[in-house]
């Protein structure tokens, strides 16, 4: 496959797991290697954001050295703010002074960067993207990362959602139909990974005011297991290129082991420097 100006980059989410993403994109980043067009889910949101604002190790730093000082992942935040992660620390004291965000690099990039979330009232993907507004955008990157059960559902332009995972975890179909017709896809598990996870049906009492929530909730795994499947067939064809961690994933989606995230940064950093090399440089 040939890389081109029209080539779409897809980010996966997966928590912790986005580290390895935040290794890959420092490694473009390095290289001055930029999309035009970027579609992110969860955490390839919060890490693509660095990456359209040119900030370089700024993801690292957020995944790697601040989780080490000041442990944003714990039940303790669940019982304070309903949410698994520390919602205030993560997304209002990184941006706005512990790790400023670029906001005017962002908003000025002409290049196109869309979040993916899930609208709660119909069970579909939604995708959004923002280049004006500071909080809307920052709201946008929250709710994409709000995994269901542990995270408070998060409303934007008056409509409740959640992790785009839920219903498009690697939106590489959403990205053809914008026009791209090759991708670049970073992976957030290694080839041959499939769920062993299984789908069951939510009980009524979960969720209570959206049904068709429960039901995109019930075929998660399945879900998602056919888009491995599909990307498979695609990277076979040459239609894509993947980039995804080589070794089975040692990290889980709430790690708090920083020897293990340096680890899959490190590969990641590493694969992504390959990639420039191969279909860049």
């Amino acid at each position: 496959m040939q890389v081109n100006w029209n080539t779409g980059l897809v980010l996966e989410g997966g928590g912790m797991r986005g580290t390895f993403t935040s290794g890959v994109l420092d490694g473009l980043m390095k290289n001055n290697v930029y999309f035009h067009y970027v579609v992110a889910v969860s955490a390839g949101a919060c890490n693509g954001l660095s990456y359209m604002s040119h900030q370089i190790r700024r993801a690292r730093i957020s995944n790697i050295d601040y989780l080490a000082k000041y442990k944003y992942i714990g039940l303790r935040h669940f019982v304070t703010q309903g949410c698994i992660v520390d919602r205030k620390l993560l997304y209002k004291d990184f941006p706005d002074k512990l790790l400023p965000y670029d906001y005017d690099t962002f908003f000025n990039n002409p290049d196109e960067f869309e979040m993916v979330t899930t609208n709660c009232l119909t069970g579909r993907a939604c995708y959004l993207s923002e280049k004006s507004d500071r909080q809307r955008l920052i709201d946008i990157c929250l709710a994409s990362s709000s995994l269901p059960y542990v995270c408070k559902i998060v409303t934007v332009d008056g409509i409740p959602m959640l992790d785009g995972g839920i219903v498009d975890s690697i939106p590489v179909l959403h990205s053809i139909e914008r026009g791209h017709k090759t991708n670049v896809l970073v992976l957030t598990r290694n080839k041959g990974y499939r769920s062993t996870e299984k789908d069951h049906k939510i009980p009524h009492f979960i969720y209570k005011n959206y049904p068709r929530l429960r039901v995109a909730l019930s075929h998660r795994c399945e879900a998602y297991n056919r888009q491995l499947d599909m990307i498979d067939e695609m990277e076979e064809r040459g239609e894509i290129v993947c980039i995804r961690p080589e070794r089975p994933m040692e990290v889980g989606r709430m790690e708090r082991d920083v020897e293990k995230l340096e680890r899959l940064y490190e590969e990641g950093f590493h694969l992504g420097e390959k990639f420039c090399k191969e279909y860049i440089l």
